[in-house]
């Protein structure tokens, strides 16, 4: 199951995944997004996948990285949290962190929610 909810005025999306989750689905996710009326142009996600039971494989996260590839010309997606705090899970989001640097400003792999958290907001914040 993925759940999202849009706060169009902070253009933050937050996004639980739970359970028997494949990374095709967040893929899908990610489409549905972009379809979604109430979405801002420029995204910035924090997704948690701290209560995902199925490890993604490679192909599942080049197929993710291939979506986000031909999203980008509808979506300019910003900054991007991802929670994912097994460590078989935290290692292979590492990898997709790699894959997927081209298709956000910002990218980052976190075991910590609030590390997450914090790091969308120190981010996020104007340039002084």
């Amino acid at each position: 199951m993925v759940t999202y909810t849009i706060d169009a005025n902070e253009r933050l999306i937050r996004t639980q995944c739970v359970g028997q989750v494949t990374l095709e689905e967040v893929a899908a996710h990610f489409r549905d997004l972009a379809r979604d009326p109430a979405c801002p142009d420029r995204l910035d996600v924090l997704l948690d996948l701290r209560y995902v039971e199925t490890l993604p494989e490679r192909g599942q996260l080049e197929a993710v990285t291939v979506e986000l590839g031909r999203l980008r010309a509808k979506v300019r997606f910003g900054l991007c949290a991802v929670v994912a705090e097994r460590p078989a899970l935290f290692g292979m989001l590492r990898v997709f962190e790699v894959l997927a640097q081209d298709y956000f400003t910002a990218l980052r792999v976190f075991r910590e929610f609030s590390e997450a958290e914090g790091w969308l907001v120190s981010q996020r914040q104007p340039v002084k």
